[in-house]
């Protein structure tokens, strides 16, 4: 049996679908697995603002179309990227273990954390969520937008003379450049982006051949993470547009959800906690996201 996996053409994503891949083929040895490489409208639009260019599910849809034309088998994505709704015909088949869900600082010289920078240190992050939590913790500093490849951002420390950088701590891991990380952003101050550090594997509805094959590498407390999380980001109509972060911890039968609500300006950022059982996920997520709506709209008076 031959099975085609799609996955765009960064190096980040190709370690991703390698590491799927290698998980499956565990499972699975009789298998033959090839990767085919699809550049999606965010691969080709590099110089703008992901915020500037729209719709969230700029880094999947063309790989979603060879998935529904037959063209791959298994579509392997990074979770953030994943718009709330997946088209007919397709569904999520299984979310293996996740990988640390936390932001990091990047920092040159000798700095060693965020209050070693001296006033008015130059950040480069293209996210709101991360600038807006940044000046939260440093008002005086100044957030320089910048986007493209991990290697890209590093690269832009010295070539935009900036102070450091905000990443995923997952990315970096997954390409063997731990080292590089100066200090990590824990979740009392800094709230990832929702479901940051988990992957997705999306198939074709129906197709239970590959379903049962994928759910082995399927990993319980991160699905039930990534349900939370994404219920909270749905409920919050969640685009590029506002600022949101939100984390669930599991601890056996009872699961805690934080969640950030920015306004587009990021004048104003409320945080919020819910705790609930294991299969009130959902429900946990859409009630926070209540919460954080009312409470912004009480200060937006």
């Amino acid at each position: 049996m031959k099975i085609a996996v799609g996955s765009r053409g960064s190096k980040l994503a190709l370690t991703q679908t390698q590491w799927v891949i290698e998980k499956l083929r565990n499972e699975n040895p009789e298998v033959e697995f090839e990767i085919r490489i699809i550049k999606t409208k965010g691969d080709k639009i590099t110089d703008v603002a992901l915020d500037k260019i729209g719709d969230k599910g700029i880094f999947v849809k063309e790989i979603e179309t060879e998935l529904l034309n037959g063209e791959i088998d298994i579509a392997v994505h990074s979770m953030k990227d994943m718009p709330s709704n997946i088209p007919k015909g397709l569904k999520l088949a299984a979310v293996p273990e996740r990988e640390d869900y936390r932001d990091v600082l990047i920092l040159r010289d000798d700095f060693k954390s965020l209050s070693d920078l001296p006033r008015g240190g130059r950040i480069g992050t293209g996210s709101k969520r991360r600038k807006y939590q940044l000046l939260k913790i440093r008002p005086d500093l100044d957030i320089v937008p910048i986007r493209g490849n991990i290697d890209t951002r590093i690269g832009k420390i010295e070539e935009m003379n900036l102070h450091g950088i905000v990443l995923s701590a997952a990315g970096l891991k997954r390409l063997g450049l731990e080292d590089r990380i100066t200090s990590y952003l824990e979740k009392d101050e800094f709230l990832p982006a929702p479901a940051q550090g988990a992957l997705a594997i999306e198939i074709r509805e129906n197709d239970k051949k590959i379903e049962d094959m994928i759910s082995k590498i399927a990993h319980r407390e991160t699905e039930i993470q990534v349900r939370a999380e994404r219920a909270l980001l749905n409920s919050l109509n969640g685009s590029c547009h506002i600022p949101v972060g939100a984390l669930c911890d599991v601890n056996g039968d009872d699961i805690i959800l934080y969640g950030l609500l920015g306004s587009e300006n990021g004048e104003r950022l409320i945080r919020k906690t819910a705790a609930g059982k294991v299969g009130e996920e959902e429900l946990l997520g859409k009630r926070l996201a209540e919460e954080l709506l009312k409470e912004m709209k009480k200060l937006e008076g």
